[in-house]
């Protein structure tokens, strides 16, 4: 059984329909900021992305070359798996009607190689409430497929709470985790990590801690307060970056300290059912510098959300940023964003490449 309360499952439908804007919107942070000036002399770029799942795409997404050029500017990419990847799906019902993910590893390659993610620069997180979908042999063969076209995995309960990746210069650590289960809590024990408390994880090691959470409740654009504890809790851990999943819309950054939260980053791929309403079609692309210099070695040097908006093409999505937006629906994406963030990007700013 899933672990969602009963309020948030009657809430689902009439969120999804039109996602709300209700909640505390005090002491958040602008989408760009800086920590350092100057700037380190050489800094480590990375770029976290949304939920990726094929439920929106019969085919791979057109992307535009600007996304294309944002993603090739990092060195590494970190993404959230929220389909399974099967060659047919075991719950194909659920799967037709989209309560079930799934994808084949065939859509998965032609996807990344659509919005121009290489593989090797490319690590995706297990822990999400769909992982299980397809059953436990589905699980088992999502960790065999991405292992077998090079994609890393963060979020196995094998692995440990904190998994090492090696950025460029800088030995970063990831800690990823989802509050949130479809299936019982015994398939998830031992597969998945479910327990964000990193209390006497020694952070000795690393240059940076990331945590990758699936957290907070789906449809909302702005973090509940028990979400915010726990990045508070997590910051006061160590961790320095944090970038979250599961609302399917985009949320607030928050700045703790020297930490920098992006609460969701909405949807990279749409996993909420092929036509789904504006507000969810709007996601965020989280850019993070982080200085390789010695003294201020693995610290945020600045950080971005650059949005973009999923439009529909026949079988697929169009993957567009707010710039290139035109008509009604530009100005609907910059009001929206407007009251999710205290000072929003102007639209039409440039600089996605170092």
């Amino acid at each position: 059984m899933s672990n969602y309360p009963l309020s948030y499952k009657l809430s689902w439908l009439p969120r999804f329909l039109k996602p709300s804007l209700g909640g505390d919107s005090s002491g958040f942070a602008p989408m760009a900021g800086t920590f350092m000036d100057p700037p380190p002399k050489r800094t480590v770029r990375l770029a976290f992305v949304g939920d990726i799942s094929a439920v929106a795409n019969r085919r791979a997404p057109d992307c535009d070359p600007a996304i294309k050029a944002l993603l090739d500017s990092a060195d590494l990419v970190i993404g959230n798996c929220e389909s399974p990847v099967v060659d047919k799906p075991s719950a194909v019902l659920g799967t037709k009607l989209g309560t079930h993910h799934a994808m084949t590893e065939r859509f998965l390659a032609e996807a990344l190689a659509a919005v121009g993610i290489a593989r090797e620069r490319l690590v995706l997180s297990l822990a999400n409430n769909h992982v299980l979908d397809q059953g436990v042999a589905g699980f088992d063969g999502t960790v065999a497929a991405l292992q077998r076209i090079g994609i890393r995995i963060i979020g196995l309960a094998a692995n440990g709470p904190v998994q090492p990746v090696k950025v460029g210069a800088l030995n970063v650590g990831f800690a990823a985790f989802t509050l949130w289960r479809n299936a019982d809590e015994h398939l998830f024990a031992g597969r998945v990590l479910t327990d964000g408390d990193l209390t006497g994880r020694p952070r000795d090691g690393f240059d940076l801690l990331c945590a990758v959470p699936h957290w907070d409740w789906e449809f909302r654009h702005f973090p509940r307060v028990g979400t915010r504890a726990l990045a508070r809790r997590l910051a006061g851990q160590g961790v320095g970056l944090i970038a979250g999943h599961h609302a399917h819309v985009v949320q607030p950054v928050e700045r703790i300290g020297r930490t920098v939260v992006a609460y969701g980053l909405g949807d990279f791929l749409g996993t909420a059912l092929a036509r789904q309403p504006w507000p969810g079609r709007i996601g965020g692309i989280f850019v993070v510098d982080v200085s390789a210099d010695a003294g201020t070695r693995g610290m945020v040097a600045a950080y971005r959300l650059r949005p973009f908006v999923r439009l529909r093409n026949g079988d697929h999505e169009r993957l567009v940023p707010v710039e290139a937006l035109e008509g009604r629906m530009r100005e609907k994406v910059v009001g929206r964003l407007g009251a999710v963030f205290p000072s929003p990007l102007v639209v039409g700013e440039g600089g996605s490449a170092r």
